[in-house]
């Protein structure tokens, strides 16, 4: 092939270019965390992909995902298309909170993971709105339509989700802003001693389970995170709170109710003992029969309420969710 035609070639098949040195605050960063949070239309694997691929250099030479970008390094992307897994449309219903021709707002359940991953690649959020909607945002990439936030998959409550590139990009930057009003309902194991508080500890990655994150002062990769509280009912050896996240970090609400040392009930992964029967919701304790029937078994978190200013309108708009029936069953037997 003539030279002059292969390197155009090549050049046609670049869809991404980026380039840039290293900042002193970027000290110590991982290179695919790094691109992931300039690269917003690429994937963290599809980066990471392209990283082992050497289509992204540091200093001229290739690295891996893993590496922990210097002060001063300049890294060079030239990517090609990444290759994409589309979701495939599935017919689940969906509670449908809201719905206009910029936005749907829903009522997620639990056991239902946003958009496809590993381990998960049915059964999503994402694979329900491409069966119910004919018209979704692309900010998100193939893999993620209209998919502006999420909601960890055993968390229930309000999510919303855009019809357009323009709506998502407008509410995507009041999230970004913190200007959005979020308010999560949860059960606690115990009682927390103050009636209200502002639980200001910064979050970062647990120091032996990867699937957790953790309070971590004084830690590189610990960024700051505030979660206001108030107690709005008390029962024996449990509390029903509202709770009014600031920022919004990887668990953030299960993690500081962990840390303050009242995990949210049912809580698996943060000591929220799990499962929950009928007996121990009326007494404390479980009995050692074994038809005692689980009444909870994912934690007892449930995003309320959400308010965003509409992207068209620029009026205020709150969506408020439903508990689901076994959060709702958990606190009839607390109430007896």
């Amino acid at each position: 092939m003539n030279k002059a035609v292969e390197v155009w070639l090549n050049a046609m098949a670049i869809e991404h270019r980026y380039s840039c040195q290293v900042a002193p605050e970027d000290d110590t960063v991982r290179l695919d965390k790094f691109l992931a949070l300039r690269i917003p239309t690429y994937s963290r694997v599809q980066l990471r992909n392209a990283i082992v691929i050497g289509e992204v250099t540091v200093d001229g030479r290739t690295a891996k995902p893993s590496y922990k970008l210097k002060s001063g390094q300049f890294v060079v992307c030239e990517l090609t298309s990444p290759s994409v897994t589309v979701p495939q449309a599935e017919n689940i219903p969906l509670d449908i909170l809201y719905e206009d021709e910029e936005l749907i707002a829903i009522n997620k359940p639990s056991q239902m993971v946003v958009h496809p991953a590993k381990g998960h690649w049915n059964g999503t959020l994402v694979s329900a709105l491409c069966h119910h909607f004919k018209q979704l945002s692309t900010v998100g990439g193939a893999e993620r339509p209209g998919i502006i936030h999420r909601l960890d998959r055993d968390t229930t409550g309000v999510i919303v989700v855009a019809k357009n590139d323009q709506s998502h990009k407008a509410i995507a930057k009041q999230f970004e802003h913190r200007t959005t009003k979020k308010e999560y309902h949860c059960l606690t194991l115990g009682i927390p001693d103050r009636d209200r508080d502002l639980i200001d500890e910064p979050i970062g990655p647990h120091p032996y389970v990867r699937e957790r994150m953790a309070v971590r002062r004084d830690h590189p990769k610990a960024r700051n995170a505030q979660s206001f509280y108030q107690i709005l009912e008390r029962f024996r050896h449990v509390a029903l709170l509202q709770v009014r996240p600031k920022t919004g970090r990887t668990h953030q609400i299960r993690v500081h109710l962990h840390h303050l040392g009242y995990p949210v009930l049912a809580d698996k992964l943060y000591g929220g003992r799990n499962p929950i029967t009928h007996q121990f919701l009326t007494t404390g304790r479980d009995s050692n029969e074994k038809d005692s029937e689980p009444i909870l078994m994912r934690q007892a978190l449930h995003a309320a309420k959400l308010t965003i200013t509409h992207p068209m309108s620029g009026s205020p708009i709150t969506f408020e969710a439903p508990y689901p029936k076994d959060l709702a069953d958990t606190i009839s037997i607390l109430r007896a």
